[in-house]
């Protein structure tokens, strides 16, 4: 259908041609018109392309991509294995290690290729200056139709231990097959799939990983000072209905390394088998999550952040960044460039917010001057992910940058606000989603600045809430802005 609309385009572009062709026809009969109209649109139209589509197109001095692969793979520690997602997290970093030779000791291991056996065994080959993954199942235990899922039948609620688990779910023994069960459960298997009842069934959900503490300090793994917060075991528990493939192998890779090497996730995803099940025992560092076995709970009312994060390391770390020019003004940032400043912001927030529970309020605003200095406000967009750090400079006593990035800020929300109350009310019903958002988010900045600025500044401030408020809900300004008990509670047209 896409090469039948540009033969379209193309019939109509002729069309075009000829009818220019055919009014100069009329004032003049000279040979030359045809081709002289034909040369004209010929350089013109390209050209007008190029004019008004150049600027919105050009690439170049556009590094932000190859910054981020470096700096995933600058993030883990040497000798290092690193859990992929799919194409955005994965093909930038092979770009990275096979033509430009950076970190070639990290072995990326792309889990949705961990589903095919050619590519389990690639891994299980040395490559550049990395070690082959740690695994002890042999090409047939995994090969093409084989355990491509093994599903959860549970039948004890014990925890096994990960050898134990591994070793029976890839066992070849007819007891721990899915047919076996289902027979001593007194089920029917007339109409169930041979190979279902021949496939390996997981007969618990609750799996232990073992932690041995000597090989996690000698490996630096988790440095010495935290010594104390390390437990002695790790308990998974499967949710999931079955166990994929590519899944198995990341557990039997776990099993394997004892603590070896550093394991880390690229945080492309948020499912918990992504880190199979283990999204309490990691670290945030850099970009990437490192597995360590000291339980950092996800907070149920921000399951986004995930993960511990040790400061000291942390700091050096973004301080060592790669940026490739994204605070160059000069440099077109695409739709994907911008987006990708939302994981820059919100691991720089989480450090600054350790560094300020630390007291190391000049680390914490030196960082927060950093993100404003490679991502600036009016390149970048996301606003809602500024809000920490107006907080932050805040809270660092540097209340001139608080000021003017809550300005710069609000000056957007007051922007959109005024678009928006000038289009139609049919146009404003379609877009309420946004207009209540900028309204929230807004309302949230007058918020954090009510709890450092004084009384003047925040009064002004609520006036000019109020104004933008007004624009759709036709509230009085002395009551249209309420204490926190009436959150939320606006309601527009």
């Amino acid at each position: 259908s896409v090469v039948g609309s540009f033969y379209v385009f193309a019939l109509w572009i002729g069309i075009g041609v000829y009818a220019i062709y055919d009014w100069l026809s009329t004032y003049s009969k000279s040979k030359l018109i045809a081709p002289a109209i034909s040369l004209l649109c010929l350089a013109a139209v390209p050209g007008i392309l190029i004019s008004q589509n150049w600027d919105d197109h050009d690439r170049s001095n556009r590094r932000t991509a190859h910054a981020m692969a470096v700096n995933y793979l600058e993030s883990c520690d040497p000798n290092a294995i690193i859990f992929t997602i799919g194409d955005n997290d994965t093909f930038p970093l092979w770009y990275a290690q096979e033509i430009e030779g950076i970190r070639t000791d990290v072995r990326v291991v792309c889990t949705s290729l961990f589903n095919v056996d050619w590519y389990i065994d690639q891994m299980k080959r040395k490559a550049y200056e990395s070690e082959p993954i740690p695994s002890k199942l042999t090409h047939d235990k995994y090969k093409w139709g084989t355990r491509d899922y093994i599903i959860k039948e549970v039948v004890t609620k014990d925890t096994l231990d990960i050898d134990q688990f591994i070793d029976f779910v890839t066992s070849d023994d007819k007891r721990t097959k899915y047919g076996h069960v289902l027979k001593q459960q007194g089920y029917d298997t007339a109409g169930q799939r041979n190979q279902d009842l021949g496939a390996n069934y997981a007969p618990t959900e609750h799996v232990r990983i073992p932690v041995n503490k000597e090989n996690v300090l000698r490996n630096g793994i988790v440095p010495l000072k935290y010594a104390a917060k390390i437990v002695d075991y790790i308990d998974i528990k499967i949710e999931d209905q079955a166990i994929y493939k590519n899944r198995l192998m990341m557990l039997d890779i776990i099993a394997e390394n004892n603590w070896e090497r550093p394991i880390y996730f690229s945080g492309g995803a948020f499912g918990d088998d992504d880190y199979i099940w283990m999204k309490d025992y990691l670290q945030l560092d850099g970009f990437a999550y490192k597995l360590v076995p000291i339980k950092t709970p996800i907070a149920d009312n921000n399951p986004f952040d995930m993960g511990r994060i040790d400061s000291e390391k942390m700091y050096q770390l973004v301080k060592n960044w790669k940026w490739g020019n994204s605070g160059n003004l000069d440099v077109y940032h695409d739709v994907e460039t911008r987006r990708n400043s939302i994981t820059y912001r919100g691991h720089i927030a989480r450090l600054i917010e350790t560094l300020i529970n630390e007291n190391e309020l000049e680390k914490a605003e030196e960082i927060a001057d950093l993100a404003m200095e490679k991502m600036p406000v009016d390149i970048f967009g996301y606003y809602t992910f500024l809000e920490p750090f107006i907080g932050a400079y805040y809270e660092v006593k540097a209340k001139e940058k608080a000021r003017n990035l809550y300005k710069n800020v609000t000056l957007k929300y007051q922007e959109s606000l005024t678009y928006y109350s000038r289009v139609s009310e049919r146009n404003q019903s379609k877009y309420i989603q946004t207009i209540y958002s900028d309204i929230e988010r807004y309302k949230s900045l007058v918020d954090t600045i009510s709890l450092y600025e004084e009384e003047g500044f925040i009064k002004i401030e609520m006036e000019k809430f109020n104004g933008f408020l007004r624009l759709f809900t036709g509230e009085d300004p002395e009551t249209s802005f309420e204490s926190d008990d009436t959150e939320g509670s606006n309601t527009m047209p």
